[in-house]
């Protein structure tokens, strides 16, 4: 990211680690924040349907970054992309809600060996494909395979999902949490 904020016309060390700091920190911020959102929706809707808003929309994000003409364009395309990151999450509860019990395990040990992977040989192939093809390819690259991430979830990944039906819960005079219908505390 440095790199690229420097492509971007920052040339001051301090601007470079000002900008590098907020570009990075923005995302994981907006996503923190949107993150509940995406997950009650996914409890509402179904996973499947999470993969494939983050893998698109990730995708068509990062190919916008590609084009950013300046830093600002950068940070806002990096809070959009806060917003509709989560691909990694949401692969993760699905592979867990899907698999049977027995495989489980495995699953999700493949599941993060591949996180792992990708986020130790990315940036070497990255770096790799800047220096020989230029900077704005990568981000241009990386949302192709994103977008690969997209027709692959949406056609070959199926999903077995039923909403679960919510109890009522509510809290008795005294702060005790009830749960209604067949509630075994007593709601004082």
């Amino acid at each position: 990211m440095p790199l690229y904020i420097e492509h971007l016309g920052v040339h001051q060390t301090a601007e470079v680690e000002k900008w590098a700091g907020l570009i990075f920190g923005a995302t994981f911020l907006i996503s923190a924040i949107v993150s509940p959102i995406w997950g009650a929706m996914a409890d509402k809707h179904g996973r499947k349907l999470m993969l494939i808003r983050a893998s698109l929309g990730m995708a068509i994000v990062v190919f916008l970054m590609g084009f950013a003409q300046n830093v600002y364009e950068l940070f806002a395309l990096r809070l959009i992309m806060g917003t509709v990151a989560g691909f990694i999450p949401a692969s993760i509860i699905l592979v867990a809600a899907q698999t049977p019990k027995e495989h489980a395990g495995w699953a999700l040990g493949m599941l993060s060996t591949g996180g792992i992977s990708g986020s130790l040989i990315g940036p070497l192939i990255g770096g790799l494909l800047a220096e020989y093809l230029g900077m704005r390819t990568v981000f241009i690259d990386t949302s192709i395979l994103l977008f690969l991430a997209f027709v692959a979830s949406f056609f070959f990944i199926k999903e077995h999902f039923v909403p679960r039906r919510r109890s009522r819960r509510h809290f008795g005079r005294f702060g005790a949490l009830c749960q209604a219908p067949g509630c075994s505390s007593p709601c004082l």
